[in-house]
């Protein structure tokens, strides 16, 4: 299994209503320096329907600039949908969203 093929399994288990930060789904890959790579493989997402890369945000909770499917408003937009709460300058609430496995 590849290091993408291993981020794209941790972010399907991301519950509706839950985010985990790169660190955080690095962290559970065994790279814990690696959360640039989640990024890259987020980015490069082959099944956007299945892997809810929406889900991951920064360490700071803060939407991706570069959101690689429209821009941080789509993500926030996907984020609202499903339940989280994002503030007008894009940020999410870790201490009440924050997905804790």
């Amino acid at each position: 299994m590849s290091y993408y093929d291993r981020v794209y399994e941790i972010v399907k288990r991301i519950p509706s209503g839950k985010v985990a930060t790169y660190g955080q789904i690095a962290a559970m890959t065994g790279s814990p320096k690696a959360s640039r790579a989640v990024g890259y493989a987020l980015h490069f997402n082959p099944d956007p329907q299945n892997i809810p890369c929406f889900r991951v945000v920064n360490r700071f909770g803060r939407c991706a600039p570069a959101f690689a499917f429209g821009g941080p408003e789509i993500q926030a937009n996907l984020l609202r949908a499903d339940g989280i709460e994002v503030d007008a300058d894009g940020y999410v609430d870790l201490e009440k969203y924050l997905w804790r496995p």
